[in-house]
C-alpha cells in the first residue's frame, strides 16, 4: 500500500527523470574512484571524491536557485506563502525551500463559449455560441484572486451572452451582432478585470434559428421581392404610358399627317426582316383621301 501511495499522481516520465540523472552521477563517481586506485594516491582520491561530490550537492542547487523565463512567461514568487514579488523573462534568482514560483501564459489565448439556448425579448428561441479572445494582464491578480481564470471567464461570458441577447429582439440579433458582442465585451471585461484578465474581443459566431421560423422568414423575404417587382413594373408603365402621349401629341401636330405616315413606314421595315410574314398593307392616308374623293364624286352626280 505504502508504494501505491508514492506513485499516485506521477507519470513514467517524471519517474525516469528524476532516477536517471542520480543514477548517472553514481556510475560516474564509482568510475572515477576506480580509475584514481589505478593512477593516484590515497590522498588525492579522497579530495577528488569531496570535489566530486560537492559538484553533485551544489549542482542541481544552482539550479534549484537559478531560474530562466521565457519573453512570453511571468511569475511570482511566494516567499513562506507570502506574495513576494512579480519576476518577467529572463533569468532571475530564487532561494531554495522558501520560495515558491508560479508561472503565467501571457499569450491571448481563444476560448470557446458552446452554443447557448436563448430566449429572444419577442420570444423566439435561438441558439447562439461565441469565441472570446483573453490575456493575462495582471499574473498576481490571476493567480491569487481567483483559482482558475479560464473556467470562470467561460462561465461568466455564458451567463452574460444569454442576458444581453435575451434582451434583444430576433430581428435586432440578427442584424445588431457587432453591438451584441461590444455589450457582452464590456460587461465580462469590468468583471474580468479583478481576475486580472484582459478581454481582447468577443465576436458571436453562429446564430441559429428554429426550422419553422427558417420558412417563416423565407416566405417573408419571397413576398417582400415580389411587393417589390410589383411597384418597380408599374413605375415603369407610368413612365411609359407618359412617354406615349408625348410621343403621340408629336405625332398628330406634325402638318399634313407626314409624321403618322413615316411611323407607318418605320413599323413596315421593321416586321418585313421575317421572309415567312404575309404583309397585308393598307395606308392610312390613302385611305382617308380614297374617301375624301368618294364623298365628292356622290355630291356631284346628286
Amino acid at each position: 500500500m505504502s508504494r501505491e501511495k508514492k506513485f499516485i499522481g506521477k507519470t513514467p516520465i517524471s519517474i525516469v527523470t528524476k532516477t536517471v540523472p542520480s543514477v548517472i552521477g553514481i556510475a560516474v563517481l564509482l568510475i572515477f574512484i576506480s580509475i584514481s586506485f589505478l593512477f593516484f594516491s590515497s590522498r588525492d582520491i579522497l579530495w577528488g571524491t569531496i570535489f566530486l561530490m560537492l559538484a553533485f550537492i551544489l549542482g542541481p542547487l544552482a539550479g534549484s536557485i537559478i531560474r530562466v523565463n521565457n519573453q512570453w512567461e511571468e511569475a511570482i514568487i511566494l516567499r513562506l506563502g507570502k506574495y513576494k514579488k512579480t519576476v518577467g523573462p529572463g533569468i532571475f534568482k530564487r532561494l531554495p525551500v522558501i520560495d515558491s514560483i508560479i508561472t503565467r501564459d501571457t499569450r491571448i489565448r481563444t476560448l470557446d463559449i458552446p452554443r447557448q439556448e436563448v430566449i429572444t425579448k419577442d420570444n423566439i428561441s435561438v441558439g447562439v455560441d461565441a469565441v472570446v479572445f483573453l490575456r493575462v494582464s495582471d499574473t498576481k491578480k490571476s493567480i491569487v484572486n481567483i483559482q482558475d481564470f479560464v473556467y470562470a471567464v467561460n462561465k461568466y461570458s455564458q451567463t452574460t451572452l444569454r442576458n444581453v441577447v435575451g434582451e434583444k429582439s430576433l430581428d435586432e440579433v440578427l442584424e445588431k451582432r457587432e453591438e451584441i458582442a461590444k455589450s457582452i465585451k464590456t460587461i465580462v471585461d469590468k468583471q474580468a478585470e479583478k481576475w486580472g484578465i484582459d478581454i481582447t474581443g468577443i465576436e458571436l459566431q453562429n446564430i441559429e434559428l428554429p426550422p419553422d421560423m427558417k420558412r417563416v422568414m423565407a416566405r417573408q423575404a419571397e413576398a417582400e421581392r415580389e411587393k417589390r417587382a410589383v411597384i418597380i413594373k408599374s413605375e415603369g408603365e407610368v413612365v411609359a404610358s407618359k412617354n406615349l402621349k408625348k410621343a403621340a401629341n408629336t405625332l398628330m401636330e406634325s402638318k399634313k399627317g407626314v409624321a403618322v405616315r413615316l411611323r407607318e413606314l418605320s413599323t413596315l421595315a421593321d416586321i418585313s426582316y421575317d421572309q415567312s410574314n404575309t404583309i397585308v398593307f393598307y395606308p392610312i392616308g390613302l385611305g382617308s383621301d380614297m374617301l375624301l374623293a368618294g364623298t365628292a364624286l356622290s355630291k356631284r352626280k346628286k
